[in-house]
């Protein structure tokens, strides 16, 4: 199998490293050889988050280049943007709908871009996009908008249900599984 490319991309303490942890334990239980690569930046403060997730048969280098990532995971519409040249053509987009203020929004230097989602699409992006964070909030949690965004863009892969939830129980502390199980099943069944 030819090598598949993820970039998950956010804003700091949004659950993006979860994510790929729940990615790479999912697919390396498939078989997979699975390269993940963090980039945190100011993450701590808010700032842009990147990790990449390749698969196939060998994956020899954890780095995604320009016009490479397949899909490109976005819990929020600025920082799905910002990526946008990394994604392949023909390669699918799934945000969160979610817009969170950079800080030169915050301190008044700029504004924060409206239609977004449009403009994607109008440059040839496929874009999924959904409120995650109400549907977190209806999982119990505003925190669970990862795990959201993971059964949403579980319909882009071929792998049994079963083998997300395994991994969902392989990374996430028992007295929080309910509801990342949850959460899931929304943004899958969204």
């Amino acid at each position: 199998m030819e090598t598949k490319n993820i970039m998950i991309v956010g804003v700091g303490g949004q659950g993006s490293l979860l994510a790929s942890k729940l990615l790479g334990q999912l697919l390396i239980s498939r078989g997979y050889d699975v390269k993940v690569s963090e980039v945190h930046g100011m993450s701590q403060r808010g700032g842009s988050v990147v990790t990449y997730v390749r698969y196939g048969d060998r994956v020899s280098s954890p780095v995604i280049d320009k016009g490479e990532a397949d899909f490109i995971v976005s819990f929020e519409e600025l920082e799905a943007a910002r990526w946008l040249e990394y994604l392949r053509p023909g390669g699918q987009i799934v945000t969160s709908t979610q817009q969170i203020d950079p800080m030169p929004v915050i301190t008044g230097a700029a504004v924060y871009p409206e239609g977004l989602i449009e403009k994607m699409r109008a440059a040839g992006a496929r874009v999924d996009a959904l409120d995650c964070l109400s549907l977190a909030r209806e999982a119990g949690s505003a925190k669970a908008v990862n795990i959201v965004l993971m059964g949403r863009l579980s319909h882009y892969f071929d792998l049994p249900e079963e083998a997300w939830m395994a991994a969902l129980e392989a990374v996430v502390p028992a007295k929080f599984l309910a509801l990342n199980k949850k959460a899931f099943a929304l943004g899958k069944n969204a």
